[in-house]
This record gives structure tokens, C-alpha cells and sequence, in this order.
């Protein structure tokens, strides 16, 4: 799974843990839903640090208990082909 996967992956979880469509998400977060679609579809890599502390806060967690899980932090950047 590469890196970007592992966010799409969290956030998917997240919504249907607690029940949300993307679509709530995007109006709960004040994320577009277009940067939100891209970012779930995997078209966006690499979101911006601020569009995924927004996204943290509409789960009500901090951006540090949002990127707090176990499939990235065992992540190894030496496997990544990208820079």
C-alpha cells in the first residue's frame, strides 16, 4: 500500500465508523468536496497539511490522533519510489 493510500484508507474508515458520507464530511470539514473526492479517488497524493488538520477536526481529533494509527506509522519511506 503506498503512502497516499494509507490516509484515503483512514478516512474512509473513519466515516463509515461513525457514519458519515464523504459528502457530510466535506460540509462538516469545510473541505470542498472536490478536494475531498480527489483526495479519496487517489487523485490528490499529497494533501496539504491544513486540508487534513480540517478533516482531523470534523472527526473531532486532533491532526496528531488522526495520523496516529498503526498502518502508517509502520510505514517505511525507504519502499517509497517517490521523493
Amino acid at each position: 500500500m503506498d503512502y497516499s493510500s494509507l490516509y484515503v484508507s483512514r478516512i474512509r474508515n473513519l466515516c463509515r465508523q461513525r457514519g458519515i458520507s464523504i459528502n457530510k464530511l466535506a460540509v462538516m470539514s469545510d473541505v470542498k468536496q472536490s478536494t475531498l473526492d480527489n483526495i479519496v479517488r487517489g487523485l490528490t497524493k499529497n494533501p496539504r497539511v491544513k486540508t487534513l488538520h480540517k478533516i482531523a477536526i470534523a472527526f473531532n481529533m486532533t491532526l496528531a490522533e488522526f495520523l496516529d494509527f498503526q498502518a502508517l506509522n509502520d510505514y517505511s519511506f525507504e519502499d517509497d519510489e517517490e521523493e
